[in-house]
């Protein structure tokens, strides 16, 4: 027992010491980012090895000194190796040429020389060292606003999340579901749902033109007026025209908003819809297997002072089925260029119209991703879909 202990921990010591000499000998000597990165060893045999064959080369060359080349090696040490490690180093530098140089010199000369050299050499480094730690402390402050920067995204994306609705609508007569992916952490798509009364709810999808922070803020802007709205009468075409009024007081020429409002009652089986600028909405007819497109009938809320829409409606049926989404699904695009497209969407959604609503969004957004799987969306994806339950128990019936 006592043989089999003691074979052990001498076998363990000599990698306890390699760790040692590792951690220790090889990575004090260097500036912390550079023995973080690569072999440690590798700098450090670089600058010595080069030392040592400036040193040989002085012992060779008798005409002429060659303290000089020094200059190179504690040059490079200075940017790899801690300060006390590259000023230790002049000291040797000097040592090895004193020693080493076989070039004949009176004894006073040879002091002043070594001096000279010596203050030369210190100089270098100092020049060399003062650079290195302004490079640093820049690149420190550069990464301290990166993730300073990323923090506030990551905050962003949580309080754009809020605007979203959360959880699975209970609707009497539909089954709804949806989904926002954004590219950039933030997005400026937009969806929603408000209920009307017990019969008649009120979606929405919206697309700000741009990404990324901008136009998340516009989103925001866009959905707290649609909340807003909530509160007033239900007229659809003079809703828009006080969205239009309120983006064009919190925006620039150059950003815009694409918006699809919709009003389905479950009573009627009728949908009323005003289509700005935005993608056209497919309609899914269960009995026929057709699929209608709700079309824009105005432009974009934000371009122009005035906002002339026209109210669409349609007749529902039972099983029919309605996808609201963004431009993010039918403009990505493959490695070749070739764009996800509207005949692809229509095709994915005849062949899931069975699918339950939150199945359905999750295969448009899965073929979609597939698709385009590798270049990645390019735009912000948003998927809304609504099934007629029109005769069938509501999904929150048990």
């Amino acid at each position: 027992m006592t043989n089999s202990i003691y074979l052990a921990v001498r076998k363990s010591m000599p990698a306890k010491l390699r760790d040692f000499r590792d951690k220790f000998l090889v990575t004090s000597l260097l500036r912390k980012d550079v023995a973080s990165n690569g072999p440690a060893w590798l700098p450090l045999v670089l600058v010595l090895g080069a030392i040592s064959a400036v040193a040989y080369a002085d012992h060779l060359v008798v005409s002429i000194s060659l303290v000089y080349l020094y200059i190179l090696p504690l040059a490079v040490g200075a940017i790899f190796l801690r300060k006390w490690a590259s000023y230790i180093l002049i000291v040797i530098s000097v040592l090895l040429h004193d020693s080493f140089s076989q070039r004949p010199i009176h004894p006073e000369m040879r002091a002043f020389d070594n001096l000279g050299a010596m203050v030369c050499f210190a100089i270098v480094v100092y020049f060399i060292r003062r650079y290195m730690a302004q490079r640093e402390a820049l690149a420190k402050t550069v990464r301290q606003q990166r993730d300073d920067l990323v923090q506030d995204v990551k905050l962003a994306a949580q309080v754009q999340r809020l605007f979203l609705p959360s959880g699975k609508p209970d609707i009497a007569g539909l089954e709804v579901a949806g989904m926002m992916h954004a590219a950039r952490g933030v997005g400026g798509d937009y969806y929603d749902y408000i209920p009307v009364d017990a019969h008649i709810t009120q979606f929405v999808v919206a697309d700000v033109a741009g990404k990324g922070v901008p136009a998340a803020l516009l989103m925001s802007a866009t959905a707290a007026a649609m909340r807003t709205e909530a509160n007033h009468d239900r007229n659809m075409l003079q809703q828009v025209e006080r969205l239009n009024a309120g983006i064009r007081a919190v925006s620039d020429d150059e950003r815009y908003v694409t918006l699809l409002i919709a009003e389905i009652d479950t009573n009627k089986r009728t949908i009323h819809y005003v289509n700005c600028g935005h993608n056209p909405a497919l309609l899914f007819r269960a009995k026929t297997g057709t699929l209608t497109l709700m079309s824009s009938s105005c432009p974009p809320i934000g371009l122009s002072p005035e906002e002339i829409c026209d109210l669409d409606s349609a007749d529902l049926s039972p099983n029919d089925v309605l996808v609201f989404y963004t431009d993010g699904v039918t403009e990505a695009e493959n490695r070749s260029g070739e764009e996800f497209g509207l005949e692809r969407l229509s095709a994915v959604v005849r062949a899931g119209s069975s699918l339950s609503a939150k199945d359905l969004t999750t295969d448009i957004f899965n073929k979609a991703a597939d698709f385009c799987s590798e270049v990645g969306f390019y735009d912000d994806v948003t998927i809304l879909v609504v099934k007629c339950l029109f005769g069938a128990p509501s999904p929150a019936t048990p």
